[in-house]
């Protein structure tokens, strides 16, 4: 009778490897055979903490929105607006709500946001500072480098929205239409009007470029200091002065009831503007 260790063994009690690729002698190789074991332990461990971490992620959403949810709105007094009493075109108004907002204190009432689209059609905003006012034209005029991407932008696509929000007095105001380049002297009248420190920025390097670092950042703007105090007179070409005409124009006045008054202007092809109120 044959011995049971000769059936399907290697004679020294492990049991043999008949697959493809084993060794020759039959022995299993274990160590082989345990890494795809000890693979899938480590992928399921790094599943395990990333499963974690989402887990932990969506929780702090849902505890910012908790905040944002209960975050005051449309506290205080704010002023009143009567859509009836305003005037025929939206340049006057914007010029009224501007100056009652720079005189009764609210943060900021310059700063604007520009939205605008490249030729890829992609929207893009950024925040910016009102550089001129021509409330005859309801056109409004802003700056940048011509190498920078709202520069871009504008090159393949000239037109533009412009939005302002001032909280304190609940009003938001929107303008929209095409955008013009203003001249030379225009962007030179508008750097040299500026602060030694606003034109040096100016100077330091390429809007929207890399930059390595604060580093890189602070050896530019010394350099640029420089040519400020040595040359005050000195506009680089690559600053521009942009302007956005008016096509369409929308005033925003918030209302703790909710019923928030929204008067459209559109400018019309025979001249002058049609005026509609929206609804809320």
């Amino acid at each position: 009778m044959a011995d049971r260790h000769d059936s399907g063994g290697t004679g020294n009690g492990q049991a043999r490897d008949t697959r493809p690729g084993a060794p020759a002698d039959g022995t299993r190789n274990t160590a082989a055979g345990d890494e795809p074991r000890e693979r899938s332990s480590e992928a399921s461990s790094g599943e395990t903490d990333e499963t974690a971490d989402r887990a932990a992620t969506a929780r702090r959403d849902a505890a910012l929105l908790a905040k944002v949810r209960a975050a005051p709105v449309l506290a205080g007094e704010l002023p009143r607006f009567d859509p009836a009493s305003a005037p025929a075109a939206p340049g006057e108004l914007f010029a009224d709500w501007l100056e009652q907002a720079l005189d009764e204190g609210v943060p900021e009432p310059h700063v604007m946001t520009l939205s605008t689209a490249g030729a890829d059609g992609a929207p893009d905003a950024r925040v910016l500072v009102l550089r001129g006012i021509d409330s005859a034209a309801c056109a409004y005029a802003f700056a940048t480098d011509t190498r920078s991407a709202k520069a871009r932008d504008l090159a393949a696509n000239p037109a533009a929205a412009l939005t302002w929000y001032w909280p304190a007095h609940g009003r938001q105001i929107r303008v929209a239409g095409r955008v013009e380049v203003c001249g030379a002297e225009a962007a030179r009248r508008d750097l040299l009007g500026r602060s030694p420190r606003s034109r040096a920025a100016v100077f330091a390097g390429p809007m929207s470029a890399p930059l390595s670092g604060p580093q890189e950042y602070d050896r530019a703007l010394e350099r640029a200091r420089e040519t400020v105090a040595a040359e005050p007179n000195r506009v680089p070409a690559t600053h521009a002065l942009y302007r956005l005409v008016a096509d369409r124009a929308e005033f925003w006045q918030a209302d703790p009831r909710r019923f928030h008054l929204r008067l459209r202007y559109t400018r019309q092809a025979a001249g002058g503007w049609r005026r509609e109120l929206l609804w809320p």
